[in-house]
């Protein structure tokens, strides 16, 4: 894969931060570095004047500033942007953060040298990567707060992660024998100018985000065969005439993991006409948040290949000081998504209520010895109160703007906001999924012998490995905890 060059995706993100070393930059890409960078200098003994080569910042884009001063304006951009607040965001966003930036960069229309690029790789490389905190920054004019973080230690300041731990820059570099770089004209605009921040966030949040789709329709299928319920609303015949792609897919993966139950066999003849919502709508509001995950991976991609800071120099004669800094199109997406998660934890805590009550041959709890104990009573609470901390997360930050910059900045996304809900609803909903798929491989011990699809009992037996039939009370946070690891560490097979 090829920096500046190449169109990255979503999963190419993914690999390159787990091997950086197949991402490099070619000869196309280092030409139109270098050429950027000779535009920035030619305007600079031009004496034009251009926002933020020769000028000040923000509100103090009338001040000029003398060609001798460049790099001291630069500089004290770095520092003085560097004003994050909070614990710091995950390793991997960092590195998430570092990789777009070089793609972008690498672009050729932000005037940043070749040396500065190179030195973001080799820090990639090395598994140096730039400690971050989580809050600061208003989505525009760019993701300004938290990338000054990240490049404060390009010029040996800040703190850096070195393997698992966090170090001072200036030390780790000392012990590499390299030095900090000193900035030429726009170089620190051009790194702390962009919407990285919010990208990262919502990579690594599609990435989760997948696999927790998939994994609610296995969820909900193991449930549908614990709860014996009817698999004819998820008949192709019915979704064909109203024909939404994600409702299409999810009814087909139903059918699917649902194939050959001998539960679900046992349904055809009893006499319930028909489910609650939350066993049969499974295609219609699980494909609803589907149709919201495509929608943000489309954008989020476009914007991986973007070139998001300011100015642009598109040549020597031209710079444009425009607006590709702001974070609305992926603040609202981000906000869309959030909802589309937490709805696939609501209906889940919906799944696993019923489950408990008692009914079509379930004991009440999911244990025959209640009263003395307590059974899975207390797990829904824990799901209904994570339900309803994801709910408080979904307001929408973007339908907020606090003007900045002394009102040069009077509108602004708050998309690194919604990026980080995004992520903590995805936190909640895998605990969410935890405690349904506890109660379905519970329900389905009372409906043996009749064996499962084959997809349901891979999952019950993957389960089994961790927790045991509960038959009296214990410690069912810890079977809980060990049910959320495996969806964590993507152990179910949801394909």
């Amino acid at each position: 894969m090829v920096y500046g060059t190449d169109f990255f995706t979503i999963k190419d993100i993914e690999e390159i931060i787990s091997n950086p070393r197949i991402a490099r930059l070619d000869d196309r890409a280092i030409a139109r570095i270098q050429k950027s960078q000779d535009n920035v200098q030619n305007i600079v003994e031009s004496a034009r004047t251009v926002y933020g080569i020769n000028t000040g910042f923000g509100p103090l884009c009338d001040v000029k500033i003398s060609a001798e001063e460049t790099a001291t304006l630069q500089y004290n951009l770095i520092i003085s942007h560097a004003v994050g607040v909070g614990k710091p965001i995950s390793k991997d966003l960092s590195k998430v953060m570092m990789v777009t930036k070089i793609h972008a960069l690498s672009r050729g229309f932000s005037g940043v040298s070749l040396e500065v690029i190179e030195r973001m790789i080799w820090m990639l490389e090395n598994d140096i990567i730039p400690v971050v905190p989580e809050q600061g920054s208003v989505g525009a004019s760019g993701d300004l707060a938290p990338l000054a973080h990240l490049v404060l230690p390009l010029i040996g300041l800040g703190k850096v992660w070195a393997g698992n731990a966090i170090k001072d820059t200036a030390e780790v570099l000392q012990n590499f024998g390299i030095t900090p770089l000193k900035l030429g004209p726009k170089e620190g605009l051009g790194l702390i100018n962009g919407t990285q921040f919010i990208l990262a966030h919502a990579v690594l949040g599609l990435l989760k985000f997948e696999y927790l789709l998939d994994l609610a329709d296995l969820t909900a299928a193991m449930s549908l065969e614990a709860y014996r319920g009817s698999a004819s609303p998820f008949k192709a015949e019915l979704h064909q005439i109203r024909p939404f792609k994600g409702s299409l897919l999810v009814a087909e993966r139903m059918r699917k993991f649902l194939e050959n139950s001998e539960n679900l066999q046992a349904h055809e003849s009893c006499d319930r006409v028909q489910d609650p919502y939350s066993m049969r709508c499974v295609p219609q509001v699980h494909g609803a948040s589907r149709n919201a995950y495509e929608h943000l991976k489309e954008l989020a991609e476009t914007e991986i290949n973007s070139v998001t800071d300011n100015p642009i120099v598109l040549s020597e004669e031209e710079s444009i000081s425009g607006g590709n800094f702001h974070g609305q199109p992926l603040a609202l997406p981000l906000d869309y998504a959030t909802l589309a998660a937490a709805e696939l934890g609501n209906i889940s805590d919906r799944r696993s209520y019923l489950l408990l009550e008692g009914k079509f041959g379930l004991p009440r709890l999911l244990t025959e010895s209640t009263g003395l104990n307590s059974g899975f009573m207390i797990p829904q609470y824990t799901s209904a109160a994570l339900v309803t901390e994801n709910k408080t997360l979904c307001f929408p930050a973007s339908a907020d703007s606090i003007p900045t910059s002394l009102g040069q900045e009077d509108h602004v996304s708050m998309g690194s906001i919604s990026g980080r809900k995004f992520n903590q609803v995805l936190g909640n909903l895998e605990n969410i999924l935890a405690v349904e798929l506890m109660f379905a491989a519970q329900g389905l011990e009372f409906r043996r012998p009749a064996k499962c699809s084959n997809y349901v009992e891979d999952a019950y037996t993957l389960i089994r490995t961790k927790v045991s039939k509960l038959e009296d009370d214990r410690l069912i946070g810890e079977d809980m905890l060990a049910i959320a690891a495996l969806i964590r560490d993507k152990k179910f097979i949801v394909k």
